[in-house]
């Protein structure tokens, strides 16, 4: 059996990761999409990045899938994908899953929102 770490560190391996440094001078970008995959409880208690979709991660494969009936338009097709999560975790795997489904122009932020945060980056407040 392969732990859960085990798992994510095969993740990062293989995916694209960016630096918060990276992800802010992609931010507001026409062709790129900020993912925000946490949980609802999350973004209510800690905010998210400006212009982020939310798209739980228990339902990204979903709601990407333009042949999915639980496809969501608000996904920009062909756009670069820059999905987050709390600590970097959970978007590493979510990344390597939609480079399994064939989506390329996907990536996501090191050291997740709360690296973010940290950096001093722009954060909407939560509602």
């Amino acid at each position: 059996m392969k732990s859960a770490q085990q798992l994510v560190d095969a993740a990062l391996a293989e995916v694209c990761t960016l630096s918060v440094a990276q992800a802010q001078a992609l931010l507001g970008q026409r062709d790129v999409q900020f993912v925000d995959i946490r949980e609802g409880g999350e973004l209510r208690s800690e905010g998210r990045i400006p212009g982020a979709f939310h798209a739980p991660r228990g339902l990204l494969e979903f709601w990407v899938d333009p042949q999915s009936p639980w496809h969501q338009s608000e996904i920009v097709p062909g756009a670069r994908l820059v999905l987050y999560c709390a600590a970097g975790l959970r978007s590493a795997l979510a990344v390597k899953a939609l480079q399994d489904m064939g989506i390329a122009r996907v990536c996501h932020l090191g050291g997740g929102f709360e690296a973010w945060k940290a950096a001093g980056a722009a954060v909407l407040a939560p509602p």
